[in-house]
């Protein structure tokens, strides 16, 4: 039963990554922006995260750093799309780029960098439970973080009247303007809060999940993430469930690999990303429920004069 508590706890562990990212990008989604820089944010969040602790030796300088360049990021290309009316998706795309570029020109010189040793963590007493301990006492606590993160995220959005207004701007951003509602003010915050999610993820990944800085480390994590909103139709706590799945499916490979299971390293690489795709089609074969659960001004420019 070990094998199998070892791949329970890759797999949230692996999942986190994704669910934080997807809960960002899911509160600007909410908010009536599409954001496809996700990539790119994650990409420099993970070396501004990595660099701090390189510098301070401190974990949480490199997640509140890697948050602060996810919010420089998303604040820029909120201002482009929101005030400058800039389309979404090629903004998105270009942030994309663009992190990556400058991600590997600054990261260059942290290649070859060490972080300090980790402490290790566990929950006394439920840590030494028999297989339950070793597949979900045992992690780092930004993975507990995760999901109060989902259960705040979900108080938030229907419990709250400010996750009312923030619903209602992404549903009709007019009727919320015509109601006296700031909507371009309230997508830039849901813009930039969405940014800072992004940025500890990528934070997680260079000083947790893999604590090293490589070119590109993101992997396409980011675009797994955009698409789990979708496969989670906007609803936070399947976001967290459709990471997990995401993640389970990253990690099987390697445990696959491990057990001499003979199968071309190739297949059990793109696993993740047929998997993203095969879950696309599946949920586009009923564009109603799509429909009915998306955010109906969702990409849409607003336009407060019109």
């Amino acid at each position: 039963m070990e094998p199998i508590a070892l791949l329970i706890a890759a797999s949230l562990n692996a999942g986190t990554v994704l669910a934080i990212a997807a809960l960002g990008l899911l509160i600007n989604e909410k908010a009536g922006i599409v954001n496809l820089g996700a990539e790119g944010m994650m990409l420099c969040s993970a070396l501004a995260g990595f660099a701090a602790v390189v510098h301070t030796g401190s974990g949480l300088a490199g997640f509140v750093a890697g948050m602060a360049a996810g919010s420089i990021l998303a604040a820029v290309f909120g201002v482009l799309v929101i005030w400058l009316n800039t389309n979404q998706y090629a903004t998105g795309l270009a942030l994309s780029l663009f992190g990556g570029g400058l991600s590997a020109f600054a990261g260059a010189r942290y290649v070859k960098a060490s972080l300090p040793e980790q402490p290790s963590f566990a929950i006394p007493v439920l840590s030494d439970i028999p297989f339950l301990g070793s597949a979900f006492f045992r992690h780092h606590p930004m993975v507990y973080v995760c999901i109060f993160l989902v259960l705040g995220l979900i108080w938030f959005l229907y419990r709250t009247r400010a996750g009312l207004v923030l619903r209602s701007v992404g549903e009709s951003p007019e009727s919320a303007h015509a109601l006296g509602y700031p909507v371009r003010r309230i997508r830039l915050l849901a813009v930039v809060a969405g940014g800072a999610l992004c940025g500890l993820s990528g934070a997680y990944v260079s000083t947790v999940y893999t604590p090293l800085w490589v070119e590109g480390m993101i992997a396409g994590k980011g675009w797994i993430a955009l698409a789990l909103t979708t496969f989670a139709t906007w609803r936070p706590a399947r976001v967290l469930l459709g990471a997990y799945l995401f993640g389970g499916v990253t990690m099987l490979q390697f445990h696959l690999q491990a057990i001499g299971v003979n199968v071309a390293s190739q297949f059990l690489t793109m696993m993740p990303y047929l998997a993203t795709i095969v879950v696309l089609v599946l949920i586009s074969r009923n564009p109603t429920w799509i429909r009915v659960n998306m955010p109906s001004s969702i990409g849409k420019p607003f336009y407060p004069g019109s």
